[in-house]
């Protein structure tokens, strides 16, 4: 067994397989997925094993920033470097210790205290951000402010922004935010694309993997003719999946919520996709709009999978292929049974999230026809096999 890089892996809460050998770590999820497809073939797919991660969430104590401790919620164990982090996190990591080294930190069973969290996020292509998230109830709240803005004149981050929470809630984003230095978004490529991302907004935390995710995907829509066919980005984010496929498809729609549609547009601009469109929906009322009857979906849900109303309209709409990526093996599984039209073509896993029990699911999902139907549906068929 190896030994584990992190000299806080028995007292964090973080990554918890460093113990485990990596090859071991990766089978052990490729059996995982294998059982809750029914013994469907895996491609297994990953990278670096640490050094990885492009977002930590920190949590400010008295002596400066940590992590939470294994089985202790309210206790904090202060973190110097986090191997599993990228370089430039660790770098920013040490700038906010020195430059805050006792702040008033935010006391999670009082519920006392200023200084909660420090989300550190950086992307492939240098761009880096600081967001401050501090008790909105505490009185020394203004003294805070003042002194992140002086840091903003010291570090190397390039962005740094304040969000303030309430004192009886335990969250790292807020809508009373606001920019101290820098842009409200962060800029990351894939594939050669622009992207644009909220500060408080999801992306993926493994970029190099995601790229990989995104390329297969990708190669995997190009084995079918989709030149007429309509494709759903479906819990789109910012629109990774849909801008990146546009030039597979006659039209593509992108459905999210809030602050990340808001970047799909402006990824859609910036990525010149005249034929896309991105709608500030919530992915349950997607019987509310009017989609066409050659259809594709790529379906990226949180955790908790989709909502029962996404999956009945989905079922009714009968598009010909679901892409569904997933960070949850339980729920994939208990969702692909409601799918019951489908069969699975391919699937492959992606480690974004070594040493931790972690991994993210991509799944093609052929839609089931009969034989007659077949010869009608010649439109869309899979190069060299039918279904």
């Amino acid at each position: 067994m190896p030994t584990p890089l992190c000299p806080y892996f028995t007292k964090c809460g973080g990554c918890t397989f460093q113990h485990i050998d990596y090859s071991l770590q990766v089978e052990q999820k490729r059996k995982a997925l294998v059982q809750a497809l029914n013994d469907v073939e895996i491609k297994v797919f990953s990278g670096k094993e640490y050094a990885y991660r492009n977002r930590m969430d920190f949590v400010f104590h008295s002596q400066g920033l940590g992590l939470r401790e294994r089985g202790k919620w309210y206790s904090i164990v202060d973190i110097q470097k986090c191997v599993i982090s990228d370089a430039k996190i660790n770098q920013l990591l040490q700038e906010v210790q020195l430059y805050f080294p006792n702040p008033d930190s935010f006391d999670v069973r009082k519920h006392t205290g200023t200084f909660r969290y420090a989300v550190i996020r950086v992307t492939s292509i240098g761009d880096s951000s600081v967001s401050f998230v501090l008790n909105e109830d505490s009185s020394r709240l203004g003294e805070a402010v003042e002194k992140i803005k002086q840091f903003a004149t010291k570090t190397t981050a390039k962005n740094i922004m304040i969000a303030a929470v309430p004192a009886h809630t335990d969250v790292s984003i807020s809508e009373d935010s606001s920019v101290i230095k820098g842009s409200e978004y962060l800029q990351e490529k894939l594939l050669g694309k622009k992207f644009y991302f909220p500060i408080q907004g999801f992306f993926q935390n493994n970029s190099p993997m995601a790229s990989k995710m995104q390329e297969y995907v990708h190669s995997t829509l190009q084995q079918y003719s989709t030149s007429s066919v309509h494709l759903l980005d479906l819990y789109g984010g910012v629109g990774t999946f849909g801008i990146i496929n546009a030039d597979l498809f006659a039209g593509i729609t992108i459905i999210d919520l809030g602050l990340s549609i808001d970047a799909a547009k402006k990824n859609l601009e910036e990525n010149k996709i005249v034929n896309g469109t991105a709608l500030n929906l919530d992915a349950a009322q997607l019987k509310k709009i009017s989609l066409p009857k050659l259809l594709f979906v790529i379906t990226d849900p949180p955790r908790t999978g989709m909502d029962a109303k996404t999956i009945d309209q989905l079922n009714v709409l009968q598009p010909e292929v679901i892409i569904y990526i997933s960070c949850h093996v339980a729920q994939l599984a208990k969702e692909l049974t409601k799918l019951k039209k489908y069969g699975i073509k391919s699937a492959a896993l992606f480690d974004l999230f070594p040493q931790t029990n972690h991994s993210e699911a991509v799944v093609e999902l052929v839609r089931k026809v009969s034989p007659a139907a077949e010869k009608t549906n010649s439109a869309i068929k899979s190069a060299g096999k039918k279904y």
